[in-house]
């Protein structure tokens, strides 16, 4: 595998144009090349997953030189950067977050940080997403993820990874200087416990619901990004764009011929 470039990158993110992880990644990035852009949503697209808009017109909004505002989703963002924003000169790379929140085990499904990730890596860019863990009622601790991001890109970078890979990268919700070390890990999986779904009633009274977070336990596995986070690890875990299960796909051959 080949070291990736740096020559240009493209920063996008789910939590918004505005969000305080992005103007930390933005750091990170002017650290690796002075051709950083920004094309990020315009408001907060948390738990978009891999949405694209599709039913209405999409507007985009140029802030400053290389710098860009999207009235739509995570994915749209990508979509519009490297077909029409940078389409005379695409990205190199393309770095996502930092997210304010983990995006560990099945939430890789529902989140917008890793879809720009996974949008990136099917347009043929290498693309890292970027997360920091945080816990109930905590501020996130960008101090740790600013200091541990360039200690891990760095030799992502210098090593490289295929075309059909992600890398999804989470930071525990610890000072800095408590963090134990890097791991490169495998997707974890939670027990679900049941969704927790909080029932209010309006002033006018009718009834709305907010999705809250569950209680979780982690599977067993061998080394996941949920156990290393939660002892303090930052965990670095290649992601598969092919979702086929082969073991599967040889048994219904046997099946169907």
């Amino acid at each position: 595998m080949a070291p990736i470039s740096t020559a240009r990158i493209l920063v996008s993110n789910d939590d918004g144009i505005n969000a305080p992880g992005i103007a930390v990644l933005e750091q990170v990035a002017r650290a690796l090349s002075d051709d950083v852009w920004i094309v990020a949503p315009e408001t907060e697209q948390s738990g978009a997953g891999h949405s694209l808009t599709l039913t209405r017109p999409l507007r985009i909004r140029r802030l400053e030189d290389k710098r860009w505002a999207v009235q739509g989703t995570p994915t749209d963002c990508i979509m519009m950067a490297v077909n029409k924003i940078m389409a005379d000169h695409p990205p190199t790379l393309i770095l996502s977050g930092i997210n304010r929140g983990g995006n560990l085990a099945e939430d890789v499904t529902y989140s917008g940080t890793v879809s720009v990730a996974m949008e990136g890596t099917l347009c043929g860019i290498p693309s890292v997403a970027l997360s920091q863990c945080i816990r109930p009622g905590e501020r996130a601790q960008w101090d740790t993820a600013e200091a541990f991001a360039p200690k891990v890109l760095g030799p992502l970078l210098e090593t490289g990874w295929p075309k059909d890979v992600l890398i999804n990268v989470n930071f525990p919700a610890i000072p800095t200087g408590s963090v134990q070390g890097i791991r490169v890990t495998e997707q974890g999986r939670r027990e679900m416990m049941g969704n927790n779904i909080d029932e209010r009633v309006d002033p006018r009274g009718f009834t709305y619901y907010w999705f809250g977070l569950g209680r979780e336990v982690g599977l067993p596995g061998h080394t996941t990004d949920l156990k290393s986070v939660r002892t303090g690890y930052v965990s670095v875990t290649p992601l598969h764009l092919d979702l086929t299960h082969r073991d599967t796909l040889k048994t219904l051959e046997r099946a169907f011929f």
